[in-house]
């Protein structure tokens, strides 16, 4: 899927959809390392900035968590990442 740089919609919210899809497809995997902003800004031809605004959303998403040096990674589905979607899964 491409990205519309016509829409109204920001680039980095399109990508954010796109990204979603594809975990959800099951192409990304859980507790697997997604593409990197640099390789997503070539793939798509976008500023890294834009690249790296998506992955924010992904995580704001509960969809993705970063390990810093290393990159970021699929959530699990289920209540073991409900810390990440904002839930403190100790609460009852």
């Amino acid at each position: 899927m491409s990205l519309d740089p016509e829409s109204g919609r920001p680039l980095y919210a399109q990508l954010a959809d796109v990204l979603e899809a594809r975990i959800a497809s099951g192409e990304y995997a859980p507790d697997r390392m997604i593409p990197t902003p640099a390789s997503l800004a070539d793939e798509y031809g976008i500023a890294q900035m834009t690249a790296r605004r998506t992955m924010r959303e992904l995580r704001e998403r509960g969809l993705i968590y970063t390990v810093p040096g290393k990159g970021s990674y699929v959530l699990p589905a289920g209540p073991e990442n409900a810390e990440a979607e904002g839930n403190n899964p100790g609460e009852k």
